[in-house]
């Protein structure tokens, strides 16, 4: 989860049945008769459910290929911005606005009780500071790749940091509702190497907001969006 700390700088078909073809019976002898309508005046009711039937689906098809160009429109905004460590303030409201466009169309209304929650996510952006880190020379920040994994069964989160300080962090997830949770950090590690005790000072709160297979946005508590990846839906946490 992605909390300020003073050790760890991480984020946390519709199916249209066909039939085999027969042999036509009015070609089966050498006169052609009288063509009988009374089956298809029988078929007639059935036309009618097979159209109230594919009427549910048009909304929603229209809404998956909503969320498919809104987030294909997202990925092509962050990739140019570091992280969000290159973003302008004008950058950050167009990415702001595209996450909010994602998140008014999404399906999973308890995220905390999706297996989607389950893996190991990259961060792709965010507008944390404390993540980020600008002010530094871009040599002493992260420069590889941020993960946070997340095991809804054990309720354990996990912040990893690459490139070049390979620091680590883990928390406890309490579930303030079905999709926010409070996150108390107990452990970091330095280096991977060092381990160290949370002081205790090392919490705060996230909400997802939006949540699908590859997909997954956040707001903290002090208003910082995080927007992140699937990479591996079966990492576990490390007990």
């Amino acid at each position: 989860m992605a909390l300020s700390n003073p050790t760890a700088t991480l984020p946390f078909k519709c199916i249209i049945d066909s039939y085999p073809s027969k042999q036509n019976p009015f070609f089966s002898s050498p006169s052609r008769p009288k063509l009988n309508t009374n089956h298809l005046k029988s078929q007639e009711p059935d036309s009618g459910k097979w159209r109230n039937m594919v009427s549910f689906f048009p909304g929603f098809l229209t809404k998956g290929r909503d969320v498919d160009s809104l987030k294909l429109e997202l990925y092509e905004t962050i990739a140019p911005l570091d992280r969000g460590a290159e973003a302008t303030p004008e950058a950050q409201q167009r990415v702001d606005q595209i996450a909010r466009k994602i998140e008014a169309v999404n399906l999973v209304k308890e995220p905390l009780k999706s297996n989607f929650l389950n893996g190991k996510w990259e961060l792709l952006y965010t507008t944390s500071q404390s993540i980020l880190q600008t002010q530094r020379p871009k040599f002493l920040r992260p420069n590889g790749k941020i993960y946070q994994a997340i095991n809804v069964d054990t309720l354990r989160a996990q912040n990893i940091e690459t490139w070049p300080f390979y620091n680590q962090a883990t928390a406890n997830l309490v579930p303030l509702n079905s999709r926010k949770v409070a996150v108390k950090f107990d452990f970091f590690k330095i280096a991977n190497l060092i381990p160290i005790k949370s002081p205790g000072s090392g919490r705060g709160q996230l909400e997802i907001t939006y949540l699908d297979e590859d997909l997954r946005i956040s707001r903290g508590n002090r208003g910082n969006l995080f927007i992140l990846k699937m990479v591996d839906p079966s990492y576990r946490i490390p007990l």
